[in-house]
């Protein structure tokens, strides 16, 4: 903005983040190709209010994102909500076999899951954690930019802006049909034609 002459304050670029991270993140959904059938699960410590919330984070095992979901529980009952919330996203498949760390709430929501037929019984649950690295340096991507946010003040305010910085993740790593992962000149006209607008 300073580029063009614009003067900006920072509070303005908040509620813009606000407005339009979820918007952005419900209008790309459709046009997301399809992932793969491992997936890898972990979930992640976000500071809001000076309190540890929880970021569940999927990605499939070639590192395309699946889902998240802000909790401020870290028990089976989150855990399988999460897992719920991937089953129904547009552009999942549903698994053949599901890798976390060594959560004890992992069991707990599949055993869960399958018991509500949600989940196929066959669904194989691995809980190895050096399996587990492709979601791990996926979280330090996302966590780089959250860390000079310096905390979130509200739960609200969190789990929108980082809506938005999933979404502008799943749009870099090219999982929009059409669109090459690192070309930044597609990636932006397709953000333009999401919203109807020009550069």
């Amino acid at each position: 903005m300073a580029v063009r002459g614009v003067a900006v304050a920072h509070s303005t670029i908040n509620r813009w983040v606000l407005k339009l991270a979820p918007e952005l993140d419900q209008r790309l959904r459709p046009p997301l190709r399809l992932t793969t059938d491992s997936w890898r699960v972990d979930e992640t410590d976000i500071e809001v209010r000076v309190q540890w919330q929880y970021l569940y984070r999927a990605v499939d095992s070639a590192g395309k994102t699946l889902d998240f979901r802000l909790s401020a529980k870290r028990d089976g009952k989150a855990a399988a909500w999460f897992f719920r919330k991937v089953l129904k996203a547009q552009h999942t498949q549903a698994p053949r076999v599901i890798t976390v760390a060594k959560n004890a709430a992992y069991p707990v929501a599949m055993d869960k899951l399958k018991a509500a037929k949600t989940i196929a019984a066959e669904t194989e649950l691995r809980q190895i954690k050096a399996l587990n690295n492709i979601i791990e340096q996926d979280h330090r991507n996302m966590k780089r930019l959250v860390k000079p946010m310096m905390g979130f003040k509200s739960f609200n305010s969190a789990r929108k802006t980082l809506s938005g910085i999933e979404a502008m993740n799943m749009i870099r790593k090219g999982q929009v049909k059409r669109i090459s992962q690192g070309d930044s000149v597609s990636q932006m006209k397709f953000i333009e034609e999401l919203f109807g607008v020009s550069a």
